[in-house]
């Protein structure tokens, strides 16, 4: 990445055809810019409206120029915004112009990472921003938001001003090797180690649902040959995704498709039936079913309501449990069905008929409890940490936790300090407070380019 000193640009808003595009220019050249492509002088935040000529004059398009005036912009420097039609081919040519004038192409992210380095924002606020470009539902949208806004870095610095207190209060005795901590001093350290340590698995038990929010709750359909998985996938997704033929055995691989059910974003994967006596391609078929069913959030047990109940294999029953497993009963409209004393994984059955859409109501609503009971309860804000965060928040708890042995060990004061600020420097990588280029490279390396 380039030091802050040039002016870079770059599209912001999707290729392809649409009503509008915006081209966003960052840097130190975007007032000499806006009044070389548009003239005049630009007032910041106030819209103007005229032509972009390039340095030959040409009119390029009809746009509207926007200047934001750092420091107070998104990326805390001067940023140019110009609106032209959503044409792809008229975005480029302004571009190419902007390029010709003497600006840099951004890269992956760059613009949030300006943001970054300028102080408009922590690290965890700009893994925010990539969040909410590529939610898909209410929930992963909620949470992002939140996060953008500072929810993770208010627990965090709650953490950490109670971390630096305990700090300061251990580091007063180290000048003082021979003196053990008072006992009203350590019963204040052994307290406040306590709550840190809590607080510092409390948001380490958002990871999962974090997880859930930005990837999807797996969703994996089981069941024999022909019990309908395929006609179910189809009529959740509302599309002719999947092949559905009288033909058993017509899944072989796994399919995939995310949809939204309320708030939430939900990955159904249709599996190859479960044949207890399969053909060798069904075979693969049916290892795969086992693979995906060990990395499964939630089960849909498909069963035929005009055929008994189909023995499980063990590797996939010892994943299902009553709170992750919708038993689903297809083909109710054409039998009544009788479970004949056989144990079910779960005692939530949903009667439906793939064919006609009966009882595919209450279906979505069930799989919208389940998916509600991922949530941990974080009072009135949504946190949902990352692997990046998570993986610096088991850091700082395993240092947490070796400083509370070392106090109940009666060690020395030095050493008790140095666990405590290998806990700090955890908390803050998580905002950004280190010095790590690479870890930086690769985080904004997922954004888009107009980010």
């Amino acid at each position: 990445m380039s030091v802050l000193n040039d002016t870079i640009a770059a599209l912001s808003t999707p290729v392809g055809t649409s009503g509008l595009a915006v081209v966003r220019a960052s840097g130190p050249q975007c007032r000499e810019l806006f009044g070389a492509v548009l003239g005049g002088e630009p007032k910041p935040r106030l819209a103007t409206h005229g032509d972009y000529r390039d340095r030959s004059g040409q009119v390029i398009d009809d746009v509207v120029g926007l200047l934001f005036a750092g420091p107070k912009s998104y990326t805390g420097e001067d940023t140019l915004e110009i609106s032209c039609h959503g044409n792809p081919f008229i975005a480029q040519k302004i571009l190419e112009d902007l390029f010709a004038r003497g600006c840099r192409a951004a890269e992956p992210g760059e613009f949030s990472r300006r943001a970054f380095l300028n102080g408009r924002m922590d690290l965890a606020q700009a893994e925010a921003v990539a969040d909410l470009i590529h939610a898909r539902s209410e929930r992963a949208m909620a949470a992002a938001n939140q996060q953008l806004r500072g929810s993770l870095g208010r627990h965090l610095a709650t953490l950490t001003d109670e971390l630096l207190d305990v700090l300061a209060r251990v580091e007063a005795y180290i000048d003082f090797p021979d003196e053990d901590l008072p006992p009203e001093d350590r019963t204040v350290v052994q307290d406040a180690l306590s709550r840190l340590t809590f607080g510092t698995e409390r948001l380490l038990a958002t990871e999962h649902y974090g997880e859930l929010l930005r990837e999807g709750i797996k969703t994996v359909i089981l069941g024999e040959p022909n019990a309908g998985k395929s006609s179910l996938l189809n009529r959740l997704v509302g599309a002719e995704r999947a092949l559905v033929s009288p033909e058993p055995g017509t899944t072989r691989d796994y399919i995939e498709e995310r949809i939204a059910i309320g708030p939430h974003s939900i990955r159904l994967i249709d599996t190859a039936g479960l044949n207890p006596s399969p053909a060798p391609l069904e075979r693969l078929g049916m290892q795969k079913t086992v693979e995906r069913a060990s990395l499964a959030d939630l089960f849909l047990l498909v069963l035929d309501a005009t055929r008994p109940v189909p023995p499980l294999p063990d590797a996939i029953g010892a994943c299902m449990t009553a709170g992750n497993t919708i038993v689903v009963v297809n083909k109710s409209d054409l039998a009544q069905p009788e479970f004949g004393g056989a144990q079910l994984p779960s005692p939530t059955v949903v009667r439906i008929s793939a064919l006609n859409g009966v009882g595919f109501e209450r279906l979505r609503d069930e799989i919208a409890a389940r998916a509600e009971a991922f949530r941990v309860d974080q009072g009135d804000e949504v946190i949902a940490i990352n692997a990046r965060h998570a993986d610096a928040l088991g850091r700082a708890r395993a240092a947490l936790m070796a400083a509370r042995q070392k106090l109940e060990e009666r060690g020395a004061a030095e050493l008790l300090a140095s666990d405590l600020r290998d806990a700090l420097a955890a908390f803050g990588e998580i905002g950004g407070r280190i010095d790590n280029e690479r870890m930086l490279d690769r985080l904004f390396a997922t954004f888009c380019i107009g980010k």
